[in-house]
């Protein structure tokens, strides 16, 4: 058994996400075939990632406040807390916060054989996506 030191909140770059996030993480790879990563993000009102994608997927668990969620192509999803979602390999998605709400969801996904191809990111999301 290991009980780590708790690690220090990171602020997630503006790069890839538009207003305030914050990222606590919680597991990670640390012997030979492990691949899984989880993270508890924390995004304020309005917040919110940049297109982006998956290489093997991510699972996303809401646990405070209101997310919304976008595949490309797809319709705004509103997903609350106590619910999962999935998002497939290669889908490109954005989630968030609503405008009025914080949220908190655990990110939960496992690298690609290259960690540095896990995530894909893309364009950031106008306020009018956001908002639709």
């Amino acid at each position: 058994m290991q009980i780590d030191p708790r690690a220090p909140t990171v602020k997630n770059p503006p790069e890839q996400f538009t207003g305030d996030v914050w990222l606590d993480p919680i597991a990670f790879p640390r012997e030979d075939g492990q691949r899984m990563v989880v993270a508890k993000v924390r995004f304020a009102p309005g917040a919110r990632t940049a297109w982006h994608s998956h290489a093997r997927g991510q699972t996303l668990h809401i646990t405070q406040g209101v997310a919304w969620v976008r595949s490309r192509g797809g319709a705004k999803v509103e997903v609350h807390p106590g619910q999962s979602l999935y998002c497939p390999p290669g889908e490109e998605h954005w989630h968030g916060a609503s405008a009025d709400s914080f949220m908190e969801h655990l990110a939960m996904l496992d690298n690609a054989d290259d960690p540095a191809a896990t995530t894909t990111w893309l364009e950031h999301v106008r306020d009018e996506e956001h908002l639709a």
